[in-house]
């Protein structure tokens, strides 16, 4: 959220949400068209409960954050509705503005304040002023861990410590809802694992949130739901462990190792509760329903055409797997192709 879209507005401390309300975000056909007739995101349609961690999930260019900036009153739609905290995003924005929280994956902190310095400038934008701002940014750098370094410069902080203040000040007005757009891209695995702990406290104070993400792990960890966007469209939607359950198979992993893919397809053949097979690069992923029992014959299979291949393992269905059966490619992927 940018200062000046806050300065714009009349300041005032967050609505609470009736406790009759039961969803937090809706949308229904939210469309946008750039320039070149370019569709971003096409007529989706998502819901989401109060108090609920929400996960938006999509290879880079998808869609999400497109639909998180028009959620967020930051980008116009082209077309269609839809209503944050009750209030309908598009007819009323400056209203969605003082109920959600937004912290965006470029970090705006100026590196010559403090942490403390920042959450008190960012109180005011909300009209906490004085005592009161004094007391909820000490309440912020405690739930958030950085009261020992709350009088430094944020140009001393590390990048963990710029994304729990940058959650910080997203919360100083005490959002309904608050959006956060990936982020813990960038972060190395301790970092991302202590911007994990604040997302599940900040939650657990009642706060509904809505995530966008590539990383699939942090979806499963964080998330009661998920949604799987590509193309601008979603095309899947449920509980991490639903997803994978509805998957109802063993994936069986196969590397190649230089191995022809339509010849090592072949060679296996109609092979018992085979559902499908999958060419990702340098391996296919077989859909098995017995996966440890079939690999025997797999090998044995490839054995009897003279085909050579890596390593083959087995697991049960991951996210990822559920990501590779919905867009044809797994995730990982688009991230190398970015890199």
């Amino acid at each position: 959220m940018n200062a000046q879209a806050l300065r714009e507005e009349t300041p005032m401390a967050a609505a609470q949400v009736s406790d009759q309300r039961s969803v937090a975000i809706e949308a229904h056909g939210p469309r946008r068209t750039f320039k070149g007739e370019v569709e971003a995101v096409r007529d989706i349609d998502l819901e989401v409960a109060e108090g609920e961690v929400f996960g938006f999930l999509g290879p880079n260019g998808a869609g999400k954050t497109t639909t998180v900036r028009m959620l967020c009153t930051l980008l116009p739609p082209t077309a269609g509705t839809a209503r944050v905290a009750g209030i309908d995003v598009f007819a009323e924005p400056a209203a969605v503005r003082r109920r959600i929280g937004v912290a965006l994956q470029e970090i705006g902190l100026d590196p010559l304040q403090t942490g403390r310095e920042l959450l008190e400038l960012q109180c005011g934008l909300y009209g906490i002023l004085g005592p009161q701002a004094k007391a909820r940014s000490a309440e912020l750098l405690e739930l958030v861990d950085l009261v020992d370094a709350a009088d430094r410069r944020t140009s001393t902080y590390s990048g963990g410590m710029r994304r729990r203040l940058d959650l910080a000040s997203a919360l100083v007005h005490s959002p309904t809802v608050l959006f956060l757009d990936e982020p813990t891209t960038g972060l190395d695995p301790a970092s991302r694992l202590t911007v994990w702990a604040e997302v599940r406290r900040i939650n657990a104070a009642g706060t509904t949130i809505f995530l966008t993400t590539q990383y699939l792990e942090e979806a499963d960890q964080l998330c009661d739901r998920v949604s799987i966007i590509d193309g601008g469209r979603i095309v899947v939607d449920g509980t991490p462990e639903q997803l994978k359950a509805e998957m109802g198979h063993d994936v069986v992993s196969v590397a190649l190792a230089g191995a022809d893919v339509d010849a090592t397809t072949a060679a296996i053949g109609e092979l018992a509760g085979l559902e499908r097979v999958v060419a990702e690069p340098d391996a296919l992923a077989l859909y098995v329903r017995d996966g440890a029992g079939s690999i025997a014959e797999i090998v044995r299979r490839l054995e009897a055409q003279e085909i050579g291949i890596g390593a083959i393992s087995v697991a049960r269905p991951s996210l990822n797997d559920v990501f590779l059966e919905a867009t044809g490619r797994r995730i990982e992927e688009d991230e190398e192709t970015r890199a």
